[in-house]
C-alpha cells in the first residue's frame, strides 16, 4: 500500500510540474514577471528533500500505515479536493514559481474568495498527514517546520510582488486573510 500510495504522490508532483510549466510558458509570452528566483531553487529541493526523508523513515525504520489511517485518508483526499479547487480557480496564473502578469487583475474566486493563500495551506497539510498516514513522525514534524520557514520566505516576497504590479491586490489584501478563511454575506 505504502508503494501505490508514494507513487501516486509523485506522479502528482510530475503533473503539477508539467501544468506549471505550460502555465509560465503562457504567462511569461504574455508579459509575467518573475519573483523570488533566490529561493525557489531551495523550495524545490525542500519538496524533494520531503519525498526522500518519508521513503527512508517508512523503508528504514518498517514504518506501518497509522491505525487511524481511514481518518487520515479522508483528511488527504479533502485536501486534494481542495488543491485541485485551488489550481483550478487559479487556472493559466497558478505556477510553483512567483509569475505576475502586470496587466492581470486578482482572482478572487474558488478558495480565493475566502483567502488569500489556500494552495500554501494545502500544501502545510500534505506535509504534515503525508508522512503521518505511515507514522513517519520525524519527516512530520521536520518538514513542517521547514515549510513554515519557506513560506515566512516565500510569502512576503509574493505579497510584495502582488502589490506592486496588481492594482486591486491591496484591497484585497484588506479583505481577505493569509490563511484563515473570511466569509462575506455577499459572494460571488
Amino acid at each position: 500500500m505504502f508503494l501505490i500510495f508514494f507513487l501516486f504522490i509523485i506522479f502528482q508532483r510530475l503533473g503539477e510540474l508539467s501544468i506549471a510549466k505550460n502555465n509560465e510558458r503562457w504567462m511569461k509570452e504574455n508579459g509575467a514577471l518573475e519573483f523570488g528566483e533566490n529561493h525557489y531553487g531551495y523550495m524545490v529541493f525542500m519538496h524533494i528533500a520531503f519525498l526522500v526523508c518519508f521513503l527512508l523513515e517508512v523503508l528504514v525504520f518498517a514504518k506501518t500505515i497509522h491505525p487511524l489511517w481511514p481518518v487520515i485518508v479522508i483528511l488527504f483526499m479533502v485536501t486534494q479536493g481542495l488543491r485541485i479547487w485551488a489550481i483550478t480557480s487559479l487556472g493559466r496564473y497558478w505556477n510553483t514559481k512567483i509569475l505576475v502578469v502586470p496587466s492581470a487583475t486578482i482572482v478572487r474566486k474558488g478558495p480565493y474568495r475566502f483567502l488569500r493563500h489556500p494552495n500554501y495551506l494545502i500544501v502545510g497539510l500534505e506535509i504534515f498527514l503525508i508522512p503521518v498516514l505511515f507514522q513517519a513522525y520525524i519527516t512530520a514534524a521536520l518538514f513542517t517546520i521547514l515549510n513554515v520557514w519557506m513560506l515566512s520566505v516565500r510569502i512576503p516576497i509574493e505579497e510584495k510582488a502582488l502589490s506592486h504590479t496588481a492594482s486591486d491586490y491591496s484591497d484585497y489584501i484588506l479583505e481577505k486573510s493569509r490563511f484563515t478563511p473570511k466569509f462575506n454575506k455577499n459572494i460571488d
